[in-house]
């Protein structure tokens, strides 16, 4: 009988420890935006089952406007989620204990566009204009230094702030639109029209976009899962990258609204921004953060600079 109840007790043991593993390794990661190809190395990972591999029970969630990426990490609610990096940063001002751990859009995706018979294909030709702005985000910010950069004051032109409908654009409303070489632009050339792409990178302003954060708490924590979980999410971007038509699939498969077409260029427009260099993807350098916070602070976006060596790490990184 003693015999017994310790064979019992060993097997409760292991059964309570397996449990304990198995809550450790469960990661849900919230997405910034819904389903499309801009994710889709996280959705590559799990249908390939490199989640599998490395002992990760990855629920991958769509993200929106409903979704506040910082507050939803940061209550608890789930231990990944994208963002922006600069939203990293406004949060770390504000005492928010979160930490970004790899870089996805290491350029930065936000253009300025116009249609093309506008003529409109320099900041200096915005003088004038009706100039779109999406207000309080990081498009503000870019957009902002945009125009410092080409020394146009923003009273020479007129600010209409705009949402998500481009339909002022297309229909002459409004000459300049704030949007995305991934999205808006590859709508716009999917109902015919011919436009002017004007990019920040050819004014020097090239800063971090898609940035995947979680908690001190959670970098404290769970130290191995963070590493399996980064090298499997990286792995899923790489073979994403490197097949663009099979990741442009696997995202049809998962949204009745999208089209293999639009998808595809979204993930072929996508390549550039994981990797504008021959650095692996999710990488990061001070020079980029501290360049970052310079734009914030000067903007106003950050009253203080925050400690950078706080806000991100790269010790969780492939080596």
């Amino acid at each position: 009988m003693r015999k017994l109840w310790l064979l019992l007790a060993l097997a409760a043991g292991a059964a309570c420890t397996a449990a304990t593993a198995l809550a450790a390794d469960a990661v849900t990661v919230r997405l910034k935006w819904f389903n499309q190809a801009q994710f889709a190395g996280f959705y590559i990972a799990q249908e390939n089952g490199f989640y599998r591999e490395a002992g990760i029970d990855a629920a991958i969630q769509p993200g929106g406007p409903d979704f506040p990426a910082i507050q939803m990490v940061a209550g608890g609610n789930e231990r990944f989620d994208i963002t922006s990096a600069d939203q990293i940063l406004v949060a770390r001002s504000k005492g928010v204990p979160v930490e970004a751990i790899a870089v996805l859009y290491r350029k930065s995706p936000f253009v300025l566009f116009s249609l093309k018979d506008s003529g409109i294909d320099t900041p200096d030709k915005f003088r004038g204009k009706k100039i779109g702005v999406k207000i309080g985000g990081n498009e503000e910010l870019v957009y902002r230094a945009v125009l410092k950069k080409a020394a146009v004051a923003a009273s020479s032109l007129t600010e209409i702030p705009v949402k998500f409908d481009m339909s002022p654009l297309l229909t002459g409303q409004i000459d300049v639109w704030p949007g995305y070489p991934i999205n808006e632009v590859i709508a716009a050339r999917e109902k015919g029209f011919v436009v002017n792409v004007i990019s920040p990178a050819n004014y020097g302003l090239n800063f971090y976009a898609d940035t995947l954060f979680t908690t001190e708490k959670m970098l404290a924590e769970h130290p191995d899962v963070m590493k399996r979980f980064i090298a499997t999410m990286i792995k899923g971007w790489t073979y994403a990258a490197s097949h663009p038509e099979d990741a442009a699939k696997a995202r049809v498969k998962f949204g009745n609204k999208l089209t293999y077409d639009h998808e595809l260029a979204m993930m072929r427009e996508s390549i550039d921004l994981l990797q504008p260099d021959r650095k692996p993807i999710g990488s990061m350098n001070p020079a980029q953060w501290s360049s970052l916070q310079t734009l914030l602070v000067e903007g106003g976006f950050l009253k203080v600079p925050v400690a950078l060596d706080q806000a991100y790490t790269t010790k969780y990184l492939p080596q």
